[in-house]
């Protein structure tokens, strides 16, 4: 069946322009001539794969047969032959070859932030993920960006993209942002008791309650949340009460005054 190393195959994606960034498909770049008699076009895809060195991956979507000669010419020129004949997407991610039906081809949305658009793209580039095939569409804004291609290369974005934003989260913050809240103080109130009116004490503040407000040394206490006025500065806290004193009883005209 092979009529030629298919390792001339391999020499188109030398011999034809790679686009930057791209991870490369190294192909001889020796004429490649691939003759068959009704073949599944999945088998011959593998065959491809093993005559030239590379590992590939075949979509159960991939179906058809390749019938006849096929037009010599080089290994890149035979791939992308039956990529267009049979309505294919190829994508080489530095280590296998994924092929796969054009319909299976996704189509993401991704929202950039905490990332800038040229972080992304410098990093699909630093990783050879790029492909000229398949470019980023960014919005005006560069807020967001949609991305296009076989399955393979849309997850890759995706995987790089969810890493800056890791990376970019577990980096220290600085600034105004970045400083925690100081913790609020707890209230101290005392309640102090003589005669009968009662001082709340908030924070060293003294709050006078009420006649109506304060309540008994035996009865339910106010509770800690409760506001009160303050009492206006240099105020004195209340001193005891003292019992009212008691009036004289007048006595009739002409009778002995009572001793008590």
């Amino acid at each position: 069946m092979l009529a030629a190393p298919l390792a001339a195959l391999l020499a188109l994606a030398v011999a034809a322009p790679l686009p930057a960034g791209a991870a490369v498909l190294k192909l001889s770049d020796k004429p490649y001539s691939y003759t068959v008699i009704d073949q599944d076009l999945s088998a011959a895809l593998q065959e491809f794969g093993s005559n030239v060195g590379i590992k590939v991956n075949i979509s159960p979507e991939v179906k058809g047969r390749i019938q006849g000669r096929m037009p010599e010419g080089t290994a890149q020129a035979f791939l992308d032959r039956l990529a267009t004949s049979y309505n294919l997407e190829w994508y080489f991610d530095g280590s296998v070859l994924f092929v796969t039906s054009a319909k299976e081809s996704r189509t993401q949305l991704l929202v950039l932030s905490p990332i800038g658009y040229e972080d992304l793209t410098g990093a699909l580039d630093a990783l050879q993920i790029s492909d000229a095939r398949f470019p980023l569409r960014p919005s005006p804004g560069k807020a967001v960006v949609m991305v296009s291609g076989p399955p393979r290369y849309v997850a890759l974005v995706e995987q790089t993209l969810a890493g800056l934003v890791a990376e970019e989260q577990a980096r220290p913050k600085t600034g105004p942002a970045a400083r925690k809240a100081p913790q609020a103080q707890k209230e101290t109130v005392l309640t102090v008791f003589r005669g009968g009116q009662t001082t709340v004490l908030r924070d060293g503040r003294p709050e006078r309650l009420t006649e109506a407000e304060a309540p008994t040394q035996s009865g339910p206490q106010p509770a800690a949340n409760q506001v009160r006025a303050p009492l206006p500065a240099g105020t004195a806290l209340p001193g005891p009460v003292l019992p009212a004193p008691v009036p004289a009883i007048p006595q009739p005209a002409g009778l002995p005054l009572l001793s008590r």
